[in-house]
């Protein structure tokens, strides 16, 4: 569903590390190592992040398409090394070892390795869940920096907060005269990234007692971004909308199984006289006396700030496993258990930033085109609409 940029990943979870590019984006977009490993250092805090996060030091190295802290314009390639790799060099050897590991085949309800195994053909699970752990989406944030730094750029933020862990939610509104980066360091100084204090300290205990339990939990987190123009996506055809774009690059991320638009399912059951967001003209433009809608309508951007919410299921590894069964055997077993977080709901929403900083940036240099941050910045001063 994207039209102008391209992203893919590589890599195993306990492999030599991750691989990355993305093509599309302008020249010119000023950016750093620093400035990535920043984003890659959220991702991996958060109250319940198992003993992975101590190992690793996430850092991605620029292979290609940078040069004097500007992007050049190509294709641009990114590598992050896993530390981890030291220890798991035999178990992951790209060579035919002499002893081979045991196969892993007690399967793990709620993962990819029953349906991975029958896809695939094979009777490992290793070989399933080493591509489908979310370590991949280390890379994704790593790729995500270079589009959300073309958005800063152009004055457009994205930030997040977890609004709900298992059963504890906050459902105190934020401000609306606080901006995504104001919201979003807030919410990076909480161990859940929770901006009520008071709530935060029920997320940790809730968290603290399914880690206690051999469990794990879930949860939900608010995306804002501002500072969007009119028109971004279109109304035109299905794979157009703005919508479908956004929620179908989320809902690739692992473990996210809702996604909703502005006010989203508490619409259903309202009256349409109570939802849609009545127009005014003020001060030489359009405005909106609410935002139901979440900054979206028709399949487009309505310059307001756009509002997603994205809901988790609790991570599938469990420390006290579920019944299950054996693959080869067909017997009754319980699931494998590997190293995993009790919860990763507050590194799932800096995920996610890195998500809807692609799609906008997509649909900005869709809209505006521009091979050149100089190009685009003129596009928008000419013809952009707020």
């Amino acid at each position: 569903m994207l039209e102008r940029i391209r992203f893919l990943t590589a890599g195993e979870s306990h492999g030599k590390g991750l691989l990355g590019i993305i093509e599309g984006l302008p020249s010119n977009i000023k950016i750093s190592e620093t400035y990535v490993k920043q984003h890659l250092s959220r991702r991996q805090k958060g109250h319940g992040r198992g003993g992975r996060m101590k190992i690793e030091d996430d850092f991605a190295e620029f292979i290609g398409g940078v040069r004097y802290g500007e992007t050049l314009g190509g294709p641009i390639g990114l590598q992050i090394k896993n530390k981890d790799w030291e220890n798991w060099k035999d178990v992951m050897d790209h060579n035919i070892p002499e002893k081979p590991s045991k196969p892993i085949t007690m399967l793990r309800p709620g993962h990819a390795d029953l349906a991975g195994l029958q896809k695939f053909g094979m009777n490992d699970i290793r070989n399933i869940l080493e591509r489908s752990s979310a370590r991949e989406t280390t890379m994704r944030v790593a790729l995500g920096s270079f589009c959300r730094k073309m958005l800063e750029d152009i004055g457009i933020e994205i930030g997040s907060r977890v609004v709900q862990i298992h059963n504890i939610k906050d459902i105190q509104d934020i401000e609306t005269n606080q901006t995504p980066n104001q919201i979003s360091n807030l919410a990076d100084k909480s161990p859940v990234r929770c901006i009520n204090k008071s709530k935060e300290k029920e997320m940790m205990a809730i968290i603290d007692e399914a880690k206690k339990q051999g469990d794990s939990v879930g949860g939900t987190f608010e995306l804002i971004a501002d500072g969007l123009p009119y028109g971004l996506g279109s109304h035109s055809q299905w794979y157009k909308k703005i919508q479908a774009r956004l929620t179908g690059l989320l809902m690739s991320v692992n473990a996210f199984k809702a996604v909703e638009i502005g006010s989203g399912n508490e619409m259903s059951s309202k009256f349409g006289s109570e939802v849609h967001d009545e127009i005014e003209y003020m001060n030489n433009r359009f405005t909106r006396t609410t935002n139901n809608a979440g900054g979206i309508e028709g399949g487009m951007t309505n310059a307001q700030r756009v509002l997603a919410w994205v809901s988790m299921k609790p991570i599938s590894t469990l420390v006290k496993p579920l019944n299950s069964v054996d693959y080869l055997t067909k017997e009754p077993k319980k699931a494998f258990k590997e190293r995993a977080d009790s919860c990763a709901v507050p590194a799932a929403s800096i995920i996610s930033e890195s998500m809807m900083c692609i799609v906008l940036a997509d649909a900005i240099l869709e809209k505006f085109g521009g091979d050149s941050m100089s190009q685009l910045k003129m596009h928008m001063n000419s013809t952009a609409k707020y």
